[in-house]
């Protein structure tokens, strides 16, 4: 049986702890410096890395936004939102949104860290909270946010060979997007912001070479 993953010392040693969410700069700032001037004020947002333990090994809970919805319209994603006022924490902003989104229960969801803040074109500040899933969970998407539910295998996440750097223009220049490829569920395109929050985990859990 695969361990928990709140067991794994090299997971745990490589997310910022509970106890302190990162309030630094966000990492990819720079990069988007044509997009979002240096003084706007970002809105604050939370999404919910979720990593259900299965008998094969970790996977991680995906999902498809619907093609209707304001921002990422049809993109892969975690489920996750902007930070309300009377959530408690970015914490309570994602496990709220999971919920809303996927029909996840707070008793389903034990959180373990945050990877590194990033920005988003849209203007918002995402901080990915890290968190295992029970995995007897049953996602109820809402039709109005979500279009799909899946997994993806953390093994294949952590793979170099998986992740690669592609060239876009957007808003008049080129801009560098990371995706995921050799997927084999090819509808699925893991891209953008989602590539860029699973990259971060690898970077954390030691570089390139690094495996759950």
């Amino acid at each position: 049986m695969t361990p928990p993953v709140s067991d794994r010392p090299d997971l745990m040693a490589a997310l910022h702890p509970l106890s302190q969410v990162p309030d630094g700069p966000v990492w990819n700032r720079a990069e988007l410096a044509d997009f979002i001037a240096p003084d706007t004020a970002l809105i604050e947002a939370a999404v919910l890395v979720g990593l259900v333990p299965r008998e094969t090994g970790t996977s991680v809970l995906l999902t498809r936004r619907t093609d209707l919805l304001r921002h990422h319209a049809g993109q892969v994603s975690f489920p996750g939102g902007r930070v309300e006022s009377d959530d408690a924490d970015v914490v309570a902003a994602a496990v709220r949104e999971a919920g809303e989104e996927i029909g996840l229960s707070p008793t389903q969801v034990v959180p373990l860290g945050y990877l590194d803040p990033l920005a988003t074109i849209t203007g918002f500040r995402v901080t990915p909270v890290v968190a295992t899933i029970a995995r007897d969970f049953v996602a109820r998407p809402d039709p109005d946010e979500v279009a799909e539910v899946f997994e993806v295998p953390l093994s294949f996440v952590l793979t170099p060979s998986n992740l690669v750097a592609r060239t876009v223009e957007l808003r008049g220049r080129p801009r560098h997007v990371l995706e995921f490829v050799n997927w084999e569920v090819s509808t699925q395109r893991i891209w953008g912001v989602t590539a860029s929050i699973l990259w971060n985990l690898r970077v954390r859990l030691g570089g390139e070479g690094s495996q759950l």
